[in-house]
C-alpha cells in the first residue's frame, strides 16, 4: 500500500517527519503541497480519515486566514475546504496518507500509528 506525505521543506516537524520515514525503510511519495495544492476532494478525504473538521486542520495564525476571515462560524465546510486549496499554506503539516488511513505529523511520531 504506497504512503504519501504532504511535505513543507521549510518546515522542521516536517522535514523530521519525512527523516521517520525514510529511517523505517519505507517507500513513499512526496507532495510538496505548497506547490501542488491537493483537491478539494483529497482535503475532504484526508479530513475523513483524520475524523476533523476543516478549521482543525487549519494553521490559524497564517495571514490567509485572517484576512478571509475563516474564523466566521457562516462559513460552510465547502467554502473552508476551497480555502485551504486557493492558500494550501492554511494545510496543518506535515500529512502522512497510507490507504484510508492518515496521520499529521504533530509530533513526527504520530505517523508511525498508521505505518
Amino acid at each position: 500500500m504506497s504512503v504519501t506525505i504532504w511535505h513543507n521543506p521549510r518546515c522542521s516537524k516536517s522535514r523530521a517527519t519525512l527523516a521517520i520515514l525514510e529511517d523505517k525503510g519505507i517507500n513513499f511519495n512526496v507532495i510538496n503541497y505548497l506547490e501542488t495544492s491537493p483537491s478539494a476532494a483529497e482535503i475532504d478525504k484526508v479530513l475523513a480519515s483524520l475524523n476533523l473538521e476543516p478549521r482543525d486542520l487549519m494553521r490559524k495564525g497564517e495571514g490567509p486566514y485572517k484576512e478571509n476571515r475563516l474564523d466566521n462560524l457562516d462559513l460552510s465546510r465547502n467554502q473552508l475546504i476551497e480555502a485551504m486549496v486557493k492558500d494550501p499554506i492554511l494545510i496543518e503539516r506535515p500529512i502522512v496518507i497510507k490507504g484510508e488511513k492518515a496521520a499529521i505529523g504533530r509530533p513526527p511520531e504520530s505517523v508511525l500509528e498508521i505505518l
